[in-house]
């Protein structure tokens, strides 16, 4: 009976538990809306804590769920903080909170740090973590297409080699590049630091951001900040790859039959009889472009890391080594290595009162290279000219070579070896050191007063050696007098102390104000040792043992009784430089809503003289944060942030040679073409008399080159904060060039630096960025682009140009490139052409037409030459601009995916606007080869109306408009695809264990026929855009590993 009882007692119990269980988990509705505007937050998610019911809200934010009275919802969105709500029953409603939005972060400026809200200037930040994932060796390889109106191109695809960067439009015919700040130290190193090592780079585009350094930042600035350690547990990290390098395109040149048949038809052409190819003997098929470059070229990079401390004392460490292996040539004669050491520490004292610390950066150096420069010193050039006939190897070599010799060619004795001459005579070495490093100390007496000293020490010691062997391989390719071997050492450091105050109050606690004061002082030193002789010792006669201590070379007479040296020895002190400097800058918000930013720095340099020594660089600049205004939240509530700012600012430029503006006495008893010796002959003895001249003018009002912007931009937020929009507007003038002026010859000395001349750079630039994550899926989408138009004006010479140097395209060319009143720095200068004359009826219309023609003896297939102003004669008075090297407009856009610890991304960044100059052909050597496109060439009436008939001579190859080409082009420059093992195998002494595979340059959409289109390469600094045999980018596959422990 009893049991029965019980029995029925908890059938019953179980009834009503489930009945209360049934009551309490049905259907409910809920709403999620943001905290901050009310409006519906789209798309969050809302999970059941601990059971496996989740839903996601609608587009009007509403949602259904199952769920019982009390159990936890845990609601998540991007960009909001993650809740965990109790459910209270139907139509409740969930307000999410803004996450810690990344304006609140701050971002690094001139001698300080300021939230990214509170900033009115144009600058960019880009963070180490994104610099690190493009895996480039060079820093600013990586910041391409991430930086709208900072444009970086390649100078050269050589292991080591420089880039090109110029933020907004080149404003000056000297030294382009920005200032580079590391770690708070003026003029360090960007390209020997290791991008694991970076925290952060911080672009200053505008005036008014970069004024507060004054006479450095003309050009802009780019502050490093490298990676410091955090308080808690050690981490210890491993991030390294390894991947092999391809040349990307090879250029298409004649092969033999194509060559032959050419050749034939050029001296047909030209009124010389056929060539009879098949009664030469040794002839061959021979593709230099082959031989010049290698593939599977090595590529390494390996950083070890630990950071750690506690809350008193923190610090980093690493070790990394950089190698990469040239594709032309391979290792043997272009390869460079780099070693490298970081510490960086913090401590305090006093409780607090104090803290001192340090950065430390070290790299080791080790490279050679082949010649990368103009005509007349670039290695892979000759691989272009020489014909395919000739052989790469032969026993007709002399000194043991084993490459041919061409002297005695039944073809043509003077076509050389071009790939001998790269393995004979590429022996260089350079060994670099390089330490920046500082020690700082800083107190804060009262709160919000910040006192800061920091020393810098900026140290550099190279080493070059050079070896020239004997060789031959043509009759004008040769080296048999003598072996040459030369030596050269130079070191120098530059010592910089900046001291500032910064103190930060409030008044009514509505009203704040950030004031800094400082000074700066920096002095430069160093010495240049140099020597060189002939004759390396027999025994020896290799470049391992090629110093001077191993030559016999000594003085002798020649055949005619003068006397021949074979030693050359300098030695000098590098001037001492030394520039002071005292800046402040002032600024206030109020409720940070509206806010106000003024600098100013006056800046005394040793390069001018006491008179003009002193120069002064204001700016000013002022936000609006609208979004914080009530109207604005009432009626646009659906724009998350929204700032409008305008900045106007100077900055100076002192980039010239020390004291420019004196003119230095010569006492020199050597005789060079630089420095014409202070001899002087009295009489009929021919005895030189010691003497001294003035080798410059002087000019002592020489002074600063000024830059003036003025800035209009915005920055705002969309969609729940999930889009990110900057957009600027900028007028940049700079006035007051610094240009040698123009002298007669008469004058018998070197003419002086003046001022005078001035650019106008006007650009638009927009960045997009969108973040979110569709369920587990977080993508990121971003795109930026920039515009840039570049005008000159006022140059202070009588024809108002900038002239560019001659000889440069082939032997004895003209010039074509320059600067000029009304056009853009460096644009190129030459013919334009209107197709080419297919019969002699059009060559006699177009005579009757009063249209002059360049060649003397015209023919059906020459060019016709556009004659501009119809006098019926082809002159320079008819060069135009034919385009400039510089882009007008520059782009960049990257994907990124991340799920359940898989990641990919793809990285892009192009150009328009832009054309390239392409020279391959000495046209002074009418046995050159041609690229493929010469088989477009005009044959006949109709046949083309682009290439010429082909001639021994260059009558058709004046520099014209078919030279140039299209350099728009949008490159690949990142696909990688990785993987966390760490999520997977729950270890737990590793963070992260991620694999990675990872193409870079793997493709290239352009319409330029070149190997490479992106070209920041110019015969000078103020040209870009000129392919005379340019090494090319490789194409690389890698494969890395990231190791957090």
């Amino acid at each position: 009976m009893i049991s029965k009882q019980l029995f029925n007692k908890g059938i019953a119990l179980v009834v009503m538990t489930s009945m209360t269980s049934l009551v309490y988990a049905q259907s409910f509705t809920g709403s999620i809306v943001s905290a901050d505007s009310g409006l519906p937050v789209v798309g969050a998610s809302i999970k059941v804590k601990n059971q496996k019911i989740s839903t996601s809200s609608d587009g009007s934010g509403k949602f259904t769920l199952s769920a019982s009275k009390g159990a936890i919802l845990v609601v998540s969105y991007v960009g909001y903080k993650t809740e965990e709500i109790p459910v209270t029953g139907p139509n409740m409603i969930i307000r999410l909170q803004p996450a810690a939005s990344d304006l609140e972060e701050v971002v690094v400026i001139g001698y300080g740090v300021q939230k990214k809200k509170l900033n009115t200037g144009a600058n960019l930040k880009v963070e180490g973590e994104e610099l690190q994932k493009r895996n480039q060796l060079n820093p600013l390889q990586s910041l391409q297409g991430q930086a709208p109106g900072v444009s970086i191109t390649s100078t050269s695809g050589q292991p080591g080699g420089d880039m090109k960067v110029v933020v907004r439009g080149l404003g000056t015919i000297g030294n382009s590049g920005p200032l580079y700040v590391i770690d708070g130290v003026p003029g360090g190193d960007i390209s020997v630091l290791n991008s694991a090592d970076i925290q952060s780079i911080d672009v200053l585009k505008d005036a008014a951001s970069a004024a507060i350094y004054g006479s450095q930042a003309a050009n802009g600035v780019v502050l490093v900040t490298t990676k410091m350690g955090a308080a808690g547990k050690s981490q210890l990290t491993f991030d390294g790859y390894t991947g092999i390098q391809h040349v990307a395109r090879k250029a298409k040149l004649l092969d033999a039959d194509q060559y032959k048949l050419i050749m034939t038809e050029q001296s047909l052409n030209s009124g010389a009889g056929m060539i009879d190819f098949d009664s030469m003997a040794g002839l061959t098929n021979t593709n230099w472009m082959d031989y010049m470059f290698k593939d599977n070229a090595k590529m390494d990079n390996y950083n070890v890391g630990l950071t750690g401390g506690s809350e008193k004392s923190t610090y980093a460490l690493s070790l990394n080594y950089i190698g990469q292996e040239g594709i032309v040539g391979g290792k043997d004669v272009s390869n460079y290595q780099r070693y490298g050491f970081r510490s960086n520490s913090e401590h305090k004292l006093f409780d607090n009162f104090l803290k001192i610390g340090q950065h430390l950066n070290f790299n080791y150096i080790k490279n050679r290279g082949v010649n990368v420069g103009n005509q007349y010193n670039n290695t892979l050039r000759g691989a272009f000219a020489t014909s395919p006939l000739s052989p790469v190897y032969s026993d007709n070599g002399l000194y043991g070579s084993p490459f041919n010799d061409t002297s005695n060619s039944p073809w043509y004795n003077g076509d050389s070896n071009p790939y001998g001459v790269m393995m004979t005579n590429s022996n260089n070495s350079n060994d670099g050191q390089k330490l920046l490093a500082d020690i700082f100390a800083e107190i804060e007496p009262i709160k919000g007063l910040k006192v800061r000293s920091l020393l810098g020490f900026n140290y550099y010691a190279s080493e070059y050696r050079s070896y020239t062997p004997l060789y031959r391989f043509s009759i004008y390719t040769y080296n048999q007098d003598h072996t040459t071997t030369s030596q050269n050492m130079s070191k120098g450091h530059t010592l910089t102390w900046t001291n500032t105050a910064s103190y930060d109050f409030s008044l009514q606690t509505e009203h704040r104000f950030s004031a800094m004061v400082g000074m700066e002082s920096l002095r430069y030193q160093g010495t240049y040792l140099s020597g060189a002789n002939w004759n390396l010792l027999s025994q020896f006669n290799d470049f391992a043992h090629a110093y001077l201590d191993n030559t016999t070379g000594q003085a002798h007479l020649d055949d005619n009784g003068n006397v021949v040296e074979t030693r050359t020895v300098s030695g000098r002190p590098e001037n001492v430089a030394r520039r002071v400097s005292y800046f402040g800058r002032l600024g206030y918000n109020y409720k940070e809503k509206y806010l106000l930013n003024a600098t100013l720095r006056a800046d005394a340099s040793s390069k001018f003289s006491r008179e003009n020594r002193w120069g002064y660089f204001p700016s000013v600049s002022a936000g609006w944060v609208l979004s914080a205004e009530d109207f604005f939240k009432e009626n646009l509530s659906a724009v998350n942030f929204l700032k409008l700012r305008a900045s106007w600012g100077q900055v100076g430029n002192q980039d010239i040679a020390d004291f420019q503006y004196a003119a230095p006495i010569s006492t020199s008893t050597g005789i060079t073409s630089s420095n014409p010796g202070a001899h002087y002959v009295f009489g009929t003895n021919n005895n030189n008399i010691a003497g001294a001249y003035p080798s410059r003018l002087s000019n002592p009002k020489l002074t600063w080159e000024t830059s003036e912007q003025t800035n209009i931009g915005f920055d705002a937020k969309f969609a729940h904060n999930r889009l990110d929009v900057v957009a600027d507007f900028y007028v940049k003038k700079t006035k007051d060039w610094l240009v040698t002026a123009p002298v007669l010859a008469t004058t018998g000395t070197l003419p002086p630096f003046i001022n005078g001349g001035d650019v106008k750079n006007t650009g638009v630039e927009l960045g997009l960025n969108w973040s979110d994550k569709i369920n587990a899926v977080h993508y990121r989408i971003g795109a930026n682009g920039a515009y840039n138009k570049n005008t000159v004006g006022k140059i202070p010479t009588e024809d108002g140009i900038i002239h560019g140097q001659t000889a440069m395209l082939y032997d004895n060319s003209e010039e074509f490139y320059r600067a000029a009143n009304g056009q853009p720095i460096g644009y190129f200068w030459g013919y334009e052409t209107a197709g080419l004359f297919q019969n002699q009826s059009e060559i006699d219309a177009w005579k009757n037409a009063g249209n002059g023609v360049l060649q003397t003896a015209v023919q059906p297939g020459d060019v016709k030459y556009v004659d501009q102003n119809r006098d019926g004669i082809i002159n320079a008075s008819d060069k135009v601009n034919l385009g400039v090297g510089m882009p007008s407009f520059t782009y960049g856009f990257n994907i990124g995916l991340d799920y359940k610890g898989f990641d990919f991304s793809v990285n892009a960044y192009g150009a328009l606007g832009n054309k390239i100059v392409q020279s391959y052909r000495n046209h002074a050597n009418k046995q050159a080869n041609y690229t493929t496109r010469i088989l477009d060439r005009w044959t006949g009436e109709g046949t083309s109306n682009m290439v010429p008939r082909v001639t021994e001579t260059n009558v058709n190859w004046q520099f014209s408009d078919l030279y140039i080409q299209d350099g728009d082009f949008l490159r690949i420059s990142n696909i990688t695809l990785g993987y966390d093992l760490s999520k997977l195998i729950k270890w737990d002494y590793a963070k992260q264990i991620r694999f990675y595979v990872q193409g870079q340059n793997l493709l290239t959409f352009t319409r330029y026929d070149g190997m490479d289109p992106e070209i920041g390469y110019g015969t000078d600094g103020w040209v870009s855009g000129i392919d005379l045999g340019y090494y090319p980018r490789p194409k690389t596959v890698l494969f890395g590993l990231n190791v957090k422990f």
